[in-house]
């Protein structure tokens, strides 16, 4: 019942994954979401998101951004990162998964989706196949409220995280210290 929100990989954030070991995978594009996964909701991009493009992109790697906020929004995000990006995505509909690959010029099994919401990011990229990293939402250290889906999602993580089998379907793709604590070692 749960498996279409189970993630291929889950990482602790975007800068735990190893995009270079995505490419020796085969993997040729990452799309993204924006906000709570590259940074908190509705901030500009910072220098260290920044250079981790530049790092993606000498990786090998194409990037898109799939948002469901609207342009404005994601070209400020955009001011120093060279990507294309899908606004207005109305995720988890599959539609702009497929034009993100479509845009990237690539199959849609050569691309990896990376977000941070299991009812939106991961659940789109289920329904239409396409492999997916959850990264831990990004929240300020002093918050301590979050809403009823992320309370949800916290219940399927743990079953998640009791299901072997629908974990680490990509591999080995994590940093050093870059796996999440509802992820099981690989044997």
């Amino acid at each position: 019942m749960f498996k279409m929100f189970y993630p291929y990989e889950y990482a602790e954030s975007v800068f735990a994954i190893d995009y270079h070991k995505l490419y020796t995978l085969g993997y040729r594009g990452v799309i993204f979401d924006i906000d709570n996964t590259l940074v908190h909701h509705g901030e500009d991009s910072t220098k260290e998101v920044d250079q981790l493009f530049r790092e993606i992109h000498k990786a090998g790697l194409k990037t898109l951004l799939l948002s469901n906020n609207d342009t404005e929004r994601i070209e400020r995000f955009l001011a120093n990162i060279d990507s294309l990006y899908i606004p207005d995505a109305d995720k988890p509909k599959v539609d702009n998964y497929y034009k993100a690959v479509k845009m990237l010029d690539m199959k849609k099994e050569e691309a990896v989706f990376v977000g941070d919401q299991l009812f939106t990011d991961i659940f789109g990229a289920n329904r239409c196949g396409m492999a997916n990293i959850l990264v831990k939402f990004l929240r300020h250290e002093d918050e301590k409220r979050f809403g009823k889906r992320r309370a949800l999602e916290k219940v399927i993580l743990k079953f998640y995280k009791l299901n072997k089998f629908c974990q680490h379907r990509i591999g080995d793709i994590y940093k050093e210290g870059g796996r999440s604590e509802y992820a099981v070692e690989q044997r």
